[in-house]
């Protein structure tokens, strides 16, 4: 024994769970930029009818959700492979029922 514990895990399952790390790379910049699309349309929303969207506060909350997922995979801390392999995800947190601006 060379002093580190067994895991049981051989180097052609770290290669494919690397493989499919770096594919959910750019699919989690898809992820960012959409997070910043959404939230800019919605303060432009905001701004003009001076009451948010809740159908794009939902859908944020969703694409939130799912990044959150990508990225816990990603960082090793979750086996369950995100979207495309597995359904997607529900959100985690509901949103505020109202917002409020100090």
């Amino acid at each position: 024994m060379n002093g580190q514990p067994q895991t049981g895990v051989d180097r052609g399952q770290i290669v494919r769970r690397l493989l499919i790390t770096v594919l959910f790379l750019p699919i989690n910049g898809i992820v960012n930029a959409t997070i910043v699309l959404t939230t800019l349309f919605q303060y432009v929303y905001l701004l003009i009818t001076l009451q948010h969207s809740e159908p794009v506060r939902v859908f944020a909350n969703k694409v939130i959700s799912y990044g959150y997922r990508v990225w816990r995979f990603i960082s090793l801390n979750e086996n369950l492979r995100p979207f495309p392999f597995t359904e997607i995800p529900g959100e985690m947190e509901l949103p505020e029922e109202e917002v409020t601006f100090p």
